[in-house]
């Protein structure tokens, strides 16, 4: 039996609504996840004292399950005459003190500040199915009603998919009215995602809109991301900036719904960013190596790349991490750089940072309770210390960096941020100034009078080991000396050699 509309205009038909209802019976019908699923999100925002208005009520029993928890005062509105009779006959002897009435949430019977609580489960989604001028006005009487009967302090908590033009209509006319705008993301988790079409999978959100007294000529305005049920709210500067949030978060649900399907998405990388700052923290990439051979270990892996080693071949090329991958013998690695200018306590913090949401990307076929290994190099996290950091007019951002290579020598690096897995200059650095005699150095030079030779600078150029070279093209530039016509000659005869494009000096230092 297809209950579902054959056009989405049919949400907004009383005849639709009807039908459904008659057809459906008495078998709950939940938009958007069960109580268990929304408890969390809805106990944040109301109070059990508080009196609750459910418009669109349909036959959810989410307003049941909340009048078992201590939530007693619960009216409930919808336009369907055969679902509110239904829902009346079920609950009129164990739930007394909750109210069904059928009414027009366009047109509400009740005075003004009625309700500290209005709760949408999908009915606002069900109603804006287009942005046509006929269904724009009707959902503008709808907002409208549900500021009128909520008081100041009150909050519109609507349970939605947050699409483009629900959320722009949404928060646009809350914002207009000086209200407070929450999203908060309800589903994280893959057991909690809407499958709303076939290939799509939408996670769900809470908008919370609290109303605020009216001040005269005031054009404040207030937008906060909350994307995570534990997490505090992150304060974003405008409209735009939190629809771009609420974007970034659907992509990458639908991106972790087309990796558990097996889908051929080719070379696919994210960030995860601080929940607090939103800056960038870890950069994923979704390796997959399908001549692996599945077995029961093998399906899942998260390798973290050392700090600084993220520009090598093997770490920051498509090609080097399919080689790595297949190396490693998993059906899926997952290879995970750490950001400069975050700070990293361990490698067993990060694994706990990492665990929950890295799972959201794991395989299909991934036996339930398995074990997923952390894998690096060294077993560390590497070290990276930043030196110095500024804005050029001709290349942007850039940042001087001093990090650990493989064989544990420290090298200087110049990065363009625009550009930041590749390496712009570099040299290594003499061993008497690596970042552990850095430090030893420091607290030494504390215990010694001003006068003592360690406080002196170094001499110009002593850090850096001049008889090095570290890129591959430098030392094919030196090898074509030989190419002159008396290179027996070279050392004996004065020699005019111009350098052009100095970058970090290097290699005139070498040749020098």
């Amino acid at each position: 039996m297809n209950l579902l509309p054959k056009s989405s205009k049919e949400f907004g038909s009383v005849d639709y609504w009807e039908k459904f209802f008659q057809q459906r019976g008495k078998k709950a019908f939940e938009w958007y996840g069960t109580y268990l699923e929304l408890c969390g999100v809805l106990h944040k925002y109301i109070k059990p004292r508080e009196k609750v208005l459910v418009i669109g009520c349909g036959n959810s029993e989410l307003s049941e399950q909340l009048y078992d928890v201590g939530y007693r005062d619960i009216v409930n509105i919808d336009i369907s005459e055969v679902v509110i009779k239904q829902m009346k006959e079920c609950n009129a002897t164990r739930r007394p003190q909750m109210s069904f009435l059928k009414m027009d949430m366009t047109q509400m019977e009740f005075p003004d500040a009625s309700f500290q609580v209005v709760l949408d489960k999908g009915t606002l989604d069900a109603v804006l199915t287009d942005e046509e001028e006929k269904t724009l006005q009707q959902v503008d009487r709808m907002l409208a009603e549900v500021g009128r009967v909520l008081q100041v302090g009150g909050r519109y908590l609507c349970i939605s998919l947050a699409q483009a033009h629900i959320l722009k209509k949404a928060v646009g006319h809350f914002s207009r009215e000086g209200w407070m705008v929450r999203v908060h993301q309800v589903a994280n988790s893959q057991d909690q995602v809407l499958e709303a079409e076939p290939q799509f999978s939408l996670p769900v959100f809470a908008f919370i809109m609290t109303k605020f007294r009216p001040v005269p000529g005031s054009a404040l305005q207030i937008f906060e991301l909350c994307a995570q049920e534990q997490g505090k709210p992150v304060r974003l500067e405008s409209a735009e900036r939190l629809a771009e949030a609420v974007r970034e978060r659907q992509q990458y649900a639908w991106l972790c719904s087309q990796l558990r399907r097996k889908a051929k998405l080719g070379s696919v990388s994210l960030d995860l960013c601080d929940g607090d700052t939103g800056e960038p923290r870890y950069t994923l990439h979704v390796v997959d190596s399908p001549t692996v051979k599945p077995s029961r270990d093998n399906h899942f892996a998260i390798f973290i790349i050392p700090q600084g080693r993220e520009t090598e071949w093997l770490f920051g090329m498509d090609e080097g991490r399919k080689q790595l991958a297949a190396s490693a013998g998993f059906r899926r690695l997952i290879t995970v750089a750490l950001h400069r200018g975050q700070q990293y306590e361990s490698m067993d913090h990060i694994q706990a940072e990492l665990s929950a949401r890295v799972m959201e990307l794991a395989p299909a076929g991934m036996p339930a309770q398995q074990q997923v290994p952390f894998l690096s190099v060294g077993g560390d996290i590497g070290v990276r210390t930043v030196q110095h950091q500024d804005c050029s007019a001709l290349s942007g951002n850039y940042v001087i960096e001093d990090v650990q290579g493989d064989d544990k020598r420290y090298f200087r690096r110049l990065i363009f941020l625009s550009n930041r897995n590749v390496v712009q200059s570099e040299a290594r650095l003499l061993k008497d100034v690596s970042y552990k005699a850095q430090k030893k150095r420091k607290k030494d030079r504390k215990k010694q009078r001003p006068t003592d030779v360690e406080d002196l600078p170094a001499a110009p150029g002593q850090s850096i080991d001049k008889s090095y070279l570290c890129c591959e093209h430098h030392k094919a530039m030196i090898a074509g000396l030989a190419l002159l016509r008396n290179p027996e000659l070279l050392l004996e005869i004065p020699l005019a050699l111009l350098v052009v494009g100095l970058g970090g000096g290097s290699l005139p230092l070498f040749v020098h």
